[in-house]
């Protein structure tokens, strides 16, 4: 019979915790199935937008988004 439980966790020295309310269910020596979702983000790789976006060139002589709105 299977038996799923889901829970989140942190790796810490290369070993899951499995959280208190779990392990009853579990017994030394049990045959189990582990699957493993890694939650990242979508793209690790940041292009010239988000580093534009985080680090703005300043440029003078050119009007803020405030100045242009208040005319």
């Amino acid at each position: 019979m299977l038996n799923a439980v889901e829970f989140q966790a942190k790796i810490q020295n290369g070993l899951i915790q499995i959280p208190d309310e779990y392990k009853q269910e579990f017994g030394e020596g049990d045959d189990i199935k582990v699957i493993v979702l890694l939650n990242k983000k979508l793209s690790q790789k940041k292009d010239i937008i988000d580093e534009l976006t985080e680090n703005p060139i300043p440029v003078n002589g050119v009007l803020s988004r405030e100045e242009i709105y208040n005319r």
